[in-house]
């Protein structure tokens, strides 16, 4: 049987098959998952009881970048999202791969930390001690090993399975604004503590509030995924726009109102400590609500995104590998299984060292990181591409809205913001490993053309 990277046969158009109704369901269920349930404490560690404002502020940044994408995505109604703009607009091939790269790379730091959340809610829904040391570690690469093995069988994520998992997350965070109204209706809880900020000595506000936007970023994280999905969506010119900009609405609300209960029932102190925020929440605001249920929603939640993103990683860097971005062995399908075994292994190396040497916070703030800097490239390459015109009508963001999402997406992605020193050492780390991918596979297309033309 034929390998199906080695065949150059005209393949079959995508099926489009996804309207209106389930468009908006991946986005809401992509944007929601591990940002919230595992990181809400470590905002509020930044900011203080005003929890909710960086993730205001995080939410007008994320709808600022998303008009960019409707213009691009109704312009040029196919899959690839940013590599694609990043290609059209400069031309430049090693920026379209560190686009790629940076993008893949998020994917990773975001499953590492989904691994880690998971880690920490397996231990209260058993009811373990497993401390913060070696053992919540281990959960946490057995997690992600599972991961891996259910991704190299060849799962594949059907509509269906992404509704039922978006409703599970989506009851998990209206669990917890629920009781947080309950609680407060009842006369519990402390209001005043929304507009507390809790700043170090000779720290401004301000700097507090950009720190904790820059880390509740992650939480916003998602919705640009679905312009991938472009190509399998019925009449994608038309539907894209309100679909996107409902989904980014409506969990924009919903993180807001799950800070404000948050916040409200547990200090921000305690609300910081530990990798399970929402389960202190939940027990805060009703005591005699079985923890151990909302740890396995919350586990669902976590898994969800790690597996969605290994997934999207281990296939983007088997595209890569097919278009010559990258070495070509990192395409290899495994003959029985179908599935880009050799980006599954590699892929899971990478998480492995996440895991293992940066904690939950540098994971959140090296997503955050990577995802601005896409997001300051694609918002400059909508001015750029408005000289290339298409033939057919498509969504137009005013000027000023790509302009002011370029400048907020690098501003939040520098020093400038408070971003932690730490998020920039994964970051290097990581596309100093791409720019060395980068340099072998130029090195293989310019030199060894022929080995390469015959592999």
């Amino acid at each position: 049987m034929a390998d199906v990277t080695d065949t150059h046969e005209e393949q079959p158009t995508l099926n489009r098959v996804i309207g209106p109704a389930l468009l908006l369901l991946f986005v809401v269920g992509d944007i929601l998952g591990t940002g919230v349930y595992a990181l809400t404490g470590k905002v509020a560690n930044e900011v203080g009881g005003a929890v909710w404002l960086p993730f205001l502020l995080a939410f007008v940044v994320a709808l600022l970048t998303a008009f960019s994408y409707l213009e691009l995505v109704t312009k040029y109604p196919r899959a690839a999202g940013a590599a694609l703009y990043t290609h059209k607009a400069f031309g430049i091939h090693f920026l379209t791969f560190m686009v790629t790269f940076a993008v893949m790379c998020s994917g990773l730091t975001s499953a590492s930390s989904a691994s880690k959340a998971f880690a920490g809610n397996f231990a209260e829904a058993f009811d373990l001690s497993l401390g913060d040391g070696f053992a919540l570690t281990a959960v946490a690469l057995a997690f992600i090993t599972l991961v891996a093995l259910i991704n190299f069988r060849g799962v594949g994520e059907s509509v269906k399975a992404n509704v039922v998992l978006t409703c599970v997350e989506l009851t998990g965070l209206l669990i917890v604004i629920f009781i947080g109204a309950w609680a407060l209706g009842g006369g519990e809880g402390d209001l005043s503590r929304l507009t507390e900020f809790n700043t170090p000595p000779g720290e401004s506000i301000t700097l507090s509030v950009t720190a904790g936007t820059a880390l509740a970023f992650f939480a916003m994280v998602g919705f640009e995924d679905s312009v991938n999905m472009a190509e399998e969506t019925r009449d994608p010119v038309r539907i894209f726009p309100k679909v996107m900009l409902t989904g980014l609405c409506i969990t924009g609300l919903i993180y807001v109102l799950v800070a404000i209960s948050s916040v409200a029932l547990v200090t921000p102190a305690e609300l910081g400590s530990g990798d399970t925020p929402l389960l202190k929440v939940v027990s805060a605001g009703a005591p005699g609500f079985p923890l151990s249920v909302f740890a396995f929603i919350t586990m669902f939640a976590v898994a969800n995104s790690a597996l969605i993103n290994m997934m999207m990683a281990s296939r983007l860097l088997y595209g890569m590998a097919n278009e010559r971005v990258l070495p070509r062995v990192l395409g290899r399908v495994h003959r029985t299984r179908r599935t880009p075994w050799v980006g599954i292994v590699f892929t899971t190396v990478i998480a492995f060292g996440l895991i293992w040497f940066a904690d939950l916070t540098a994971l959140g703030g090296t997503t955050a990181l990577l995802l601005l800097c896409v997001f300051t490239v694609v918002n400059v390459a909508v001015l750029v591409l408005r000289r290339d015109p298409v033939d057919h009508d498509h969504f137009k963001a005013p000027t000023v809205i790509p302009v002011l999402g370029a400048l907020a997406c690098a501003f939040l992605a520098s020093p400038l913001s408070g971003r932690a020193g730490a998020d920039y050492r994964v970051a290097g780390v990581l596309l100093l490993i791409g720019v060395v991918l980068w340099a072998l596979t130029y090195a293989a297309n310019r030199y060894l053309p022929d080995a390469v033309s015959r592999r």
